[in-house]
């Protein structure tokens, strides 16, 4: 049996449980889970904790035995990956006819160091639960979501976007924004929400910038701007965010209203950033791409030449997106 460790509930308790991965929240959270489950059906239950590399055989095999006084308790062995052979050999013996009132816990970081021990944890019949690092954008996009979700709110896609941006990707962080945010708000959290809470983070980006000009949000724009540049942000990768920002809208809008799924093998392109074109799509019509196109190659241009003033050239830019898309639908 495998389950992700996300927003969902831990399985019922089992007597072995493989957490696999090495993302720390989500090996905390899985822990934090089964103990929680094991004392919600006996409130006694005892929880004690180790890493396997400090580890003594002794000790494992007193954790896993029979308590004197009854109860049940749950044993957590840490990275597992480095555990001794004669651990390995203790557990591997263990689970072939585990204690009822005692749940296994081993977390595996799932390298390729100590496979062949998770390997046989999960031939035995272990309970996996999968707690991999998240590297995929559309899957931290759903951990964004799905936590608003677990706190009882909801987020939009555009909000959950945002957040990440303005957060970063540790998913501590994130899990810390999302349940401030539901907590200050009441759950209901979109764009403007997050806007106005991090509005000004150091974490601001040439693409920030970029999304807010190709938006037509001019002020949210500048505002990005100029807060990126008095952060250091080089303006170069600001000059080609905004130059891909609207190329991208371009190659979308141009290919239709396609399912985005299909249109990422056509493009080349991942699914989410053709779905989020496809959003900012809806205010631009070709005439209007072609101005701003032209204004981002000068921008470029202008940037990348050493112009002495490479602020003003991104801000005039950002005010000549706005003119386009309203040019654009003039025609």
């Amino acid at each position: 049996m495998v389950r992700v460790v996300s927003q969902v509930q831990s399985p019922q308790l089992t007597p072995v449980v493989l957490v696999l991965g090495d993302e720390e929240l989500l090996v905390a959270r899985a822990i934090s889970d089964i103990a929680a489950q094991a004392r919600a059906a006996d409130p006694r239950t005892e929880v004690r904790d180790f890493e396997a590399s400090s580890m003594f055989p002794g000790e494992l095999a007193e954790m896993l035995s029979p308590s004197l006084f009854g109860g049940r308790r749950v044993a957590v062995l840490r990275n597992g990956q480095d555990a001794r052979k004669e651990l390995v050999a203790i557990m591997l013996d263990y689970v072939k006819e585990p204690d009822p009132e005692v749940t296994l816990v081993v977390s595996h970081a799932g390298g390729a160091k100590g496979k062949a021990f998770a390997d046989s944890l999960q031939k035995a019949g272990a309970t996996v639960m999968q707690a991999s690092k998240i590297s995929k954008h559309r899957d931290r996009l759903d951990f964004v979501t799905g936590e608003f979700r677990r706190l009882g709110g909801r987020c939009t896609a555009e909000a959950a976007e945002a957040l990440i941006e303005a957060v970063g990707h540790d998913l501590r962080e994130l899990a810390a924004a999302a349940s401030q945010l539901t907590a200050d708000t009441g759950g209901r959290v979109d764009l403007p929400t997050v806007a106005r809470y991090y509005r000004g983070r150091a974490e601001v980006s040439g693409f920030t910038v970029a999304d807010a000009a190709v938006a037509g949000d001019v002020a949210g724009a500048l505002e990005a701007l100029r807060w990126a540049l008095h952060t250091g942000v080089d303006p170069v990768p600001i000059a080609d965010a905004l130059a891909d920002g609207v190329r991208t809208v371009a190659r979308v809008a141009s290919a239709g209203r396609g399912n985005a799924y299909q249109l990422a093998s056509w493009l080349g392109m991942p699914t989410w950033k053709i779905e989020k074109a496809q959003r900012q799509a809806r205010g631009w019509t070709p005439d209007g791409l072609v101005l701003a196109m032209r204004a981002a190659a000068e921008c470029n241009e202008a940037v990348k030449g050493g112009t002495e003033d490479r602020a003003y050239a991104l801000e005039r830019t950002i005010m000549q997106f706005a003119q386009a898309r309203r040019a654009g639908g003039q025609h």
